[in-house]
């Protein structure tokens, strides 16, 4: 009888874990698209419902219409702003925009330290902004970074690294960690696989990375100890 207790017992892990890495995927895109197009909605829902004031007919006052008109003119206003903006005069409106802000105490800083991250997260492959291991923990145990600026010691000159260390599963929060630029290790990871990894918590990635730094690889000779 314990026996086929434990079988049953067994039988039922291995399927609800098979499950679960099925489902798991799924369910965390699902969230994902799911606050994303919540927020999308939020952001419309006041300009459909005064629409709604404005016209009454009746197909107006559906919820599931007015959340998705709201999703559609929030799209539709993020593609202008974002093409007027690439435009000459768009630019400069938006500089002028920034300066306002940047006089507001606590906005201005919020919305810099913003605009930085993103600046980053989004920086064209050829710039210095690249994926990169560096010892976090402890020595040893390394973590997946990204080099988001290089600056320099003002006191030896030695280059520097700042390097921002997400969480694994949350990557909204993070560690940053500034450390000579000789320590960081250069991989070839993509911005969309080091993102992969971090929110599988490493279960999806590529087959190899690259751990080991090249120069540490060759390491240099010892010099032979000095006779009395």
């Amino acid at each position: 009888m314990k026996s086929v207790l434990a079988r049953t017992t067994r039988s039922l892990q291995r399927n609800i874990l098979a499950g679960i890495i099925t489902i798991g995927p799924l369910f965390v895109t699902y969230l994902i698209f799911s606050f994303l197009l919540g927020t999308l909605a939020k952001a419309g829902l006041p300009v459909v419902k005064f629409l709604a004031t404005i016209f009454p007919e009746a197909w107006l006052h559906e919820s599931l219409l007015q959340s998705i008109l709201a999703v559609i003119l929030t799209l539709a206003m993020l593609f202008v702003v974002g093409r007027v903006t690439s435009l000459v005069i768009g630019r400069q409106a938006f500089s002028l925009f920034e300066a306002v802000l940047e006089r507001l105490p606590i906005v201005a800083k919020i919305y810099t330290s913003v605009r930085q991250l993103l600046d980053s997260m989004f920086a064209k492959k050829e710039s210095n902004q690249r994926v990169v291991l560096v010892d976090f923990p402890i020595t040893g145990q390394k973590s997946i970074g990204f080099l988001t600026r290089t600056m320099t010691d003002s006191v030896t000159g030695e280059e520097l690294a700042a390097v921002l260390l997400p969480n694994a599963i949350n990557p909204t929060s993070a560690f940053l960690q500034i450390l000579p630029i000789k320590k960081i290790t250069d991989t070839d990871l993509t911005m969309e696989q080091a993102m992969s990894m971090i929110m599988t918590g490493g279960a999806v990635g590529p087959e190899t990375i690259r751990f080991t730094q090249p120069a540490l690889e060759s390491g240099e000779s010892t010099p032979p100890a000095s006779s009395a």
